[in-house]
């Protein structure tokens, strides 16, 4: 017997800070700023806060449905902070948080390496 728990193959033990380890928390985070709308969401950010329209009009294809789930996914993870205002009719703004604002600089790094290859890929393949 290797020491190793039965029915786990060698090297499938959770590791801390393994992000393709089940059970690491960073794997969670890393699922959440890969989600199809989530990266475009914190960049339309980038200049200040915005109104739920104003981010629609800018994330052209999002529905209303896929834009609010971001947005409630982004604010429970603490990356966007939503405002109510107190007006008629209610103004609700949408803005990143510090911690929101620490992921502006992977994505940029994924916009450049994105904007350098995007001809470099195989049309439909």
């Amino acid at each position: 017997m290797t020491g190793q728990p039965r029915n786990e193959r060698p090297g499938t033990a959770a590791r801390p800070h393994d992000i393709y380890g089940l059970l690491c928390p960073g794997r969670a985070v890393y699922e959440l700023l890969v989600h199809k709308w989530t990266g475009l969401a914190i960049t339309a950010l980038e200049d200040g806060p915005r109104r739920f329209g104003e981010l629609r009009r800018k994330l052209e294809g999002v529905s209303p449905k896929a834009l609010t789930q971001t947005l409630r996914r982004l604010e429970e993870n603490g990356l966007v902070q939503r405002t109510v205002y107190a007006e008629v009719p209610p103004r609700v703004e949408y803005e990143l948080t510090g911690l929101g604002r620490g992921a502006l600089e992977p994505l940029a790094h994924l916009r450049t390496w994105v904007r350098a290859n995007t001809g470099k890929f195989a049309a439909g393949e």
